[in-house]
Order: structure tokens, then sequence, then C-alpha cells
């Protein structure tokens, strides 16, 4: 049915069917449609570390590789991933309690830089910083929603939560960060 259909009009789901029979053009195609959308959520999720994002790529990359067959192809493809993805943060989060680091202080803007890129980079920092405060729960709603344009029935499904208690740590997140950031507020 799908033997002359290019690979990048192929759906998610029989992607990943032909990755379980070992296709490694399918499992290219997944990565390209996915890598910069999972980097990018990586890094938010991480404190924009782009070092970490990375080998948090490659890593969920490799459980698709190392185990396809744990897709369940009954689930949309990208709900999975999400859930993936997050849960590797989950674990990350648990072992930077146990193991405390000092947080990086991220770089100056140069100095030939223009006054709103500054005010743009200060205000990043200040949003990454209150992120970091959030908790994991707040933070990823966030980051799925706002910043992954996700919407609250797939992060429902990613979170294994109630649509309602996404919209409420929602509105808890929006709340928390608006507060955090008032200074950047227009009159």
């Amino acid at each position: 049915m799908f033997k002359n259909v290019p690979y990048d009009k192929l759906s998610d789901e029989v992607l990943m069917a032909r990755i379980t029979s070992g296709n490694a053009q399918a499992f290219n195609t997944l990565y390209t449609r996915y890598s910069r959308r999972m980097h990018a959520f990586f890094s938010r999720m991480l404190g924009f570390n782009s070092e970490k994002a990375d080998d948090f790529l490659q890593e969920l990359f490799m459980k698709i590789i190392e185990k396809p067959e744990a897709f369940d192809c009954s689930r949309k493809f990208s709900t999975w991933l999400y859930t993936v993805a997050g849960n590797m943060c989950k674990n990350e989060y648990r072992r930077m309690e146990r193991h405390p680091q000092t947080n990086q202080i991220p770089e100056e803007p140069g100095e030939d830089s223009i006054p709103d890129r500054i005010d743009f980079a200060l205000f990043r920092t200040e949003l990454q910083e209150a992120l970091a405060r959030l908790s994991p729960e707040h933070r990823e709603c966030f980051v799925l929603r706002y910043q992954e344009e996700l919407s609250t029935k797939e992060i429902s499904e990613i979170m294994d939560c109630p649509e309602g208690t996404v919209r409420s740590r929602l509105f808890y997140a929006l709340r928390r960060l608006a507060d955090q950031l008032k200074i950047f507020e227009i009159k």
C-alpha cells in the first residue's frame, strides 16, 4: 500500500513500523522531521544548555533505534516521543537534585550589541531563571504549550493527566512567570 510513496510523505506511525523492520531510511526521515524540534524542547527544558540538549537528543533517538517496538502503534507518534523526552527530563531533574551543581551564567551579549538585543538577552536570561524556579510539571506544561505549541489534549496525553490539570498548571505557571517578570512589563 505504501511501497511507492516517498518517505517524507509517510506518516510517523508508518515510519515507525518500518523502523521496527530495520529500515534505516525510515529512521533518517523521522530524525530529519523531529531532531530540530526535540533539540529545542530539550534545550528549553534543560536550562538552554545546548551541549546537554545534544546529548539528550542523541539518547532519545538511540532509544528509537534500540527499541522501536516500545512504540505503541495505536498511539500518535509525536505524543509518544514527547512523553519519552519529558520522562528523560524528569529523570535529569531527579539526578540534579541528588547532585546539585552551580548554575552556569549565560554569556553577556557582545559590546557591539544594540540595546534591543541586550534587552532581549536580559529577558531571555530572566525567563530561563523563572522557568527553572517552576516545578518540573509546571515547566513542562509551559514549554509544551507555549514553546512547542501543543494542544492541552496532547499535553494531557504526554503528561498522563486530565486536561483540567494541564489548564490549571498552565494558569499557575503563567501567573508565577508574570509575577517574576514584572520588570519587563510595558507601561
